[in-house]
C-alpha cells in the first residue's frame, strides 16, 4: 500500500512539475521568441536581462553593462562584470568574464549569448548531478520523525514490560516473547505512510485543481502553518493589467514631446520580453500616433533599468544629429538628479499619487559624443513631464483579504511603489489606514525595533530587496509561519528568507525558482484555497495519530492488565496483527474527511508534547472498557480462553475504530460535525467483518469460539457507554490541556541549489535530448 500511494504521489508531483514553465527569449529565423529552457540546444542565440536565471552556458556575444550573481557556484557574494573578450585557456570558473553560466542570476544589465552547453554538461548541471537525489527535511517530515521516536520509546517500554510480567509469572518464555513483540507492533500505527501519502496526493490533485502548484508535496503542510502573508501590491491586490493614461509636461513642451522620449526610453520596444510599463506604454493608442516620429531617431546606447537606481537611461540621436541622454524612472529619484524642478510639477506628481496611479518621470540633457552611458552621467537632468499609468485595485480583492482574515492570516503589504499610492491602493480595499513604513526608516531601525514596528505596520514602501528579506527575517524570529509572495527578481532574497516562498506562473525565472509553491493565478483567492488544503491535510492527519496511539496504547494497556490475572493471553499473536490490520484498513480513509471549519480558522504545528498527553489521557479510558469486557466473559458468560479472545477481538475492533467518530473532532459529532462518506462507510464496515468472523469458517484457524447473542448486546452498550465516555473526557482534556504555541520552523533558505536545479529538469540533466546538436565542450565553448 505505501509503494502504490508514494508512487502514485511521485507521479503526481512529476505533473504538477510538467506545468511549470522557466522560458527564455532565443533568436531563431532572426526573430526573437519564447522558448522553454529544456529546448535550447548548442548553438541557439539566447538575450539575457535583468532577473532572468541564465538557462544554460553561454559565450557572450554583446554585453550591455551585464552581471552576474555567481554566488551559487563560486560563493562569491558580489556579482561579476561580464564583457566580451576572450580568456585564456584553463581558466578558473570564477574567471570566465566571457560568459554567462547555467544558473547564475543577471543582477544587471543584458546580454546575447550563443549556447555552447546545456544539461548535465554544464558546470552547474555537473554540481547539481553530484548531489543525489536527498533532499532537506521540511517541517512535516521532522514532526513525523519525532512521533515515531516517541512509539518507539512507548512500544520498547511496553514490550519490556509485558514480557518481563509473564516470564515472572512463568507464562511460556516463547508464547511471552511473541506475545510481546505483537504489542509492539499493535500500538505501532503501520499505515500512517499510507495516510500521508494518500493526503498528500489527493490533496495536491485538489490544489491543482484550485490552480496551486507545490514543488514538494511535503511543503503542503507548511503552507496550512502560516499567519503571516507578505505580499507585493501589483496583480495582487491590483488588476496587474498595466494601462497608460497620459502624458503631464511639467515645462512648455507638450504631452507629446513627453510621450515620444519616453518611448525612446526604453530597454526593448519589442512586444517579447518587455517590462509591463514598456509594454503598456507601447501598446497604447496614444503612441501610434507618435511611431512614424519616431523613424528618424537612433539609440546609440543603454544602460538598463535595476533597483538600486531604479532608472533606465538611453542615449538617443536625434533627424537633427543632437545627442540626448534621456532617463525615466521611479519620480523621486529622476527628481533628485534633476535641475530647476518648478514646483507645479511636484504639486503635479503629488496629486497622481494621492490618486492612487504610478507614475514615471522622464528627464533628458544634452550628451555630446554619443558613447554609452554610465550611472554617472545621470546627473543635471531637466525633467520633462511625467507619464502615469493606472493599475486600479481588484474588485474582488477586499473580499479576498476577508478570507485570509478569517484563516487568521495577517497580510501586509511589501512593495517598491510610492507610499502614497500604496496606502491609497490599501485603504481602497480595507486593508488599513495607517501610514506606510518606507525603507529609509527601515534602514534606521534595529531588530527589535523593526519587529516592534512590523506589528503596527500595514504597508511597507519604497523597499528594496534587501529590506523586504529582513523584514521577512525578523517576522520570523516573532513566531508563526512566515509566507511572501512575490514575482519579481527584487522579490528573490524574501521568497527565499520566508518559510514559504509563494511565486506566480507568470513570474521572473529567478522568483519562481526561489519560490516552494506557485500560483497559476496571481490571486489571493487562489492562495486562501492553497492555505485551507494545507490545513485540511495536516488536520486529517493529525486525525489519524491521535486515534492512532490513543487507541492502541488503551488496547495493549489492556493487554499488560490482562496478563496479570489471567492463566493464559488474553488475545494470541496472530489475533493481535489480524485486529491491528483490519482498524488500520478502516482508517484509509481519513484523508477523505471533512475538517470542521474552526480547525482551518488557525494554522497548526507538530505537538509531540500534545500528541503524548491526548495517548496517555484517552488510552486508559479505552481500557476502562476492556476491563468491563474481562468481567463479562469471565463472570457473566463463563468463557474459556478462546471465547474470551474472541470477545475481547471483537469489543476492542468496535470501540477502537468506531472511536473515530468521536476524535475527529471536538465538537459533538454527527450533531455539529458530519464525517465523510467513505470514512463512515469504511469504519461501520470492518466493524461489522470484525462482529461476523466468529460465525465463519475460519473461526478454528483463527483461534475464535462462537460467542453468545447476550455478548452482542452488551457490546452494544459497552460501545455507547464508551463513546459517551470519551465526549465526557474531550470536554475535560481540551479544557485543561492546551497546546502549546508553536515556534517559528527553521528556515529552508539551504535549498537554493536544488531549487534552481529544478528550473532546469523538466527534461533532467542526464545530456543530450532527441534531436539535440552535438555539445560543445564545456571550456572549450566557453573560451
Amino acid at each position: 500500500m505505501g509503494f502504490v500511494n508514494e508512487y502514485r504521489a511521485e507521479k503526481a508531483a512529476e505533473a504538477l512539475h510538467a506545468q511549470i514553465r522557466h522560458e527564455t527569449v532565443a533568436i531563431r529565423d532572426g526573430h526573437p521568441v519564447q522558448v522553454d529552457v529544456t529546448a535550447l540546444v548548442p548553438g541557439d542565440v539566447v538575450e539575457v536581462k535583468l532577473g532572468d536565471v541564465v538557462p544554460a552556458d553561454l559565450r557572450l556575444l554583446s554585453v550591455t553593462g551585464l552581471e552576474c550573481d555567481e554566488s551559487v557556484l563560486t560563493g562569491e557574494s558580489l556579482p561579476l562584470e561580464k564583457d566580451t573578450a576572450a580568456v585564456p585557456e584553463g581558466a578558473a570558473l570564477a574567471e570566465l568574464s566571457g560568459c554567462a553560466l547555467m544558473g547564475t542570476v543577471v543582477h544587471a544589465g543584458s546580454a546575447t549569448g550563443v549556447v555552447v552547453s546545456t544539461g548535465a554538461r554544464t558546470g552547474f548541471g555537473a554540481i547539481e548531478a553530484g548531489l543525489g537525489t536527498h533532499q532537506l527535511d521540511t517541517e512535516f517530515q521532522i514532526g513525523l520523525r519525532k512521533f515515531s521516536m516517541l512509539l518507539v520509546y512507548v512500544a520498547g517500554v511496553l514490550t519490556t514490560s509485558i514480557f518481563a510480567i509473564n516470564v515472572v509469572l512463568h507464562k511460556p518464555i516463547l508464547d511471552a516473547l511473541l506475545f510481546s513483540l505483537a504489542i509492539a507492533v499493535g500500538i505501532t500505527p503501520q499505515l500512517l505512510p499510507a495516510v500521508v501519502s494518500t493526503s498528500l496526493a489527493a490533496g495536491s490533485r485538489r490544489m491543482s485543481r484550485r490552480k496551486v502548484l507545490v514543488k514538494r508535496l511535503v511543503c503542503i503542510e507548511d503552507l496550512g502553518n502560516v499567519d503571516v502573508l507578505f505580499t507585493d501590491k501589483t496583480g495582487t491586490l491590483t488588476l496587474g493589467h498595466i494601462e497608460y493614461m497620459r502624458a503631464v509636461p511639467a515645462g512648455g513642451g507638450g504631452p507629446d514631446e513627453v510621450l515620444r522620449w519616453g518611448l525612446l526610453c526604453t530597454e526593448n520596444t519589442a512586444a517579447v520580453g518587455g517590462n509591463p510599463l514598456d509594454q503598456a506604454l507601447w501598446g497604447s493608442p496614444a503612441s501610434v500616433a507618435q511611431r512614424s516620429a519616431l523613424a528618424g531617431y537612433t539609440r546609440l546606447g543603454v544602460l538598463p533599468f535595476d533597483h538600486e537606481r531604479r532608472m533606465i537611461s538611453v542615449v538617443v540621436r536625434d533627424p537633427a544629429g543632437h545627442t540626448a541622454l534621456v532617463t525615466k524612472g521611479a519620480p523621486e529619484t529622476v527628481l533628485d538628479r534633476c535641475t530647476g524642478v518648478p514646483p507645479e510639477a511636484r504639486h503635479a506628481l503629488n496629486a497622481e499619487f494621492a490618486a492612487g496611479n504610478r507614475v514615471v518621470a522622464v528627464a533628458m540633457r544634452p550628451f555630446p559624443g554619443g558613447q554609452p552611458p554610465a550611472p554617472a552621467d545621470e546627473q543635471g537632468l531637466t525633467l520633462l513631464g511625467f507619464l502615469v499609468f493606472l493599475d486600479p485595485p481588484k474588485h474582488d480583492a477586499a473580499r479576498s483579504l476577508r478570507r485570509l482574515g478569517d484563516l487568521g492570516i495577517a497580510v501586509k503589504v511589501v512593495t517598491g511603489d510610492n507610499p502614497a499610492v500604496a496606502a491609497k491602493v490599501c485603504h481602497d480595499i480595507g486593508l488599513g489606514d495607517g501610514a506606510a513604513l518606507t525603507g529609509a526608516e527601515i534602514g534606521g531601525l534595529d531588530d527589535l525595533q523593526l519587529a516592534d514596528a512590523i506589528t503596527r505596520t500595514t504597508v511597507f514602501a519604497r523597499v528594496n530587496p534587501e529590506h523586504k528579506a529582513r523584514i521577512v527575517r525578523v517576522q520570523r524570529l516573532s513566531g508563526g509561519g512566515v509566507a511572501f509572495l512575490g514575482d519579481g527578481v527584487n522579490d528573490a532574497l524574501a521568497l527565499h528568507a520566508a518559510d514559504v516562498g509563494i511565486s506566480v506562473d507568470s513570474a521572473t525565472d529567478v522568483a519562481k525558482d526561489a519560490a516552494d509553491v506557485i500560483l497559476l493565478e496571481k490571486d489571493l483567492d487562489v492562495l486562501a484555497d492553497g492555505v485551507t488544503e494545507g490545513r485540511r491535510i495536516f488536520a486529517n492527519t493529525i486525525k489519524y495519530v491521535l486515534m492512532g496511539t490513543s487507541s492502541n496504547f488503551g488496547n495493549m494497556f489492556s493487554a499488560a492488565g490482562a496478563s496479570l490475572f489471567l492463566t493464559f493471553l488474553p488475545m494470541l499473536p496472530s489475533q493481535i496483527l489480524l485486529n491491528n490490520l483490519l482498524y488500520d484498513t478502516s482508517q484509509l480513509a481519513i484523508p477523505t474527511d471533512t475538517v470542521d471549519e474552526d480547525q482551518l480558522r488557525r494554522p497548526s504545528h507538530w505537538d509531540i508534547g500534545f500528541i503524548r498527553r491526548f495517548m496517555v489521557f484517552f488510552g486508559p479510558l479505552s481500557s476502562v472498557f476492556d476491563f468491563v469486557t474481562f468481567g463479562v466473559m469471565l463472570w457473566v458468560f463463563h468463557s474459556g480462553p478462546d471465547q474470551f479472545r474472541t470477545g475481547w477481538f471483537v469489543e476492542s475492533l468496535a470501540t477502537q475504530t468506531l472511536v473515530i467518530f468521536a476524535i475527529r473532532t471536538r465538537r459533538i459529532p454527527f450533531f455539529r460535525s458530519h464525517p465523510s462518506l467513505p470514512l463512515t462507510l469504511g469504519a461501520l464496515g470492518v466493524v461489522t467483518v470484525g462482529a461476523l468472523l466468529p460465525a465463519t469458517p475460519l473461526v478454528g484457524t483463527l483461534g475464535f469460539s462462537p460467542l453468545p447473542g447476550g455478548f452482542f448486546a452488551a457490546l452494544a452498550g459497552m460501545v455507547l457507554g464508551y463513546l459517551a465516555l470519551i465526549e465526557v473526557g474531550k470536554r475535560i482534556f481540551y479544557r485543561v490541556v492546551r497546546t502549546k504555541p508553536a515556534g517559528p520552523p527553521p528556515g529552508s533558505s539551504r535549498r537554493h541549489l536544488r531549487r534552481r536545479a529544478a528550473y532546469f529538469s523538466t527534461a533532467d540533466l542526464s545530456g543530450r535530448r532527441p534531436g539535440q546538436r552535438a555539445e560543445i565542450p564545456f571550456v572549450q565553448g566557453l573560451r
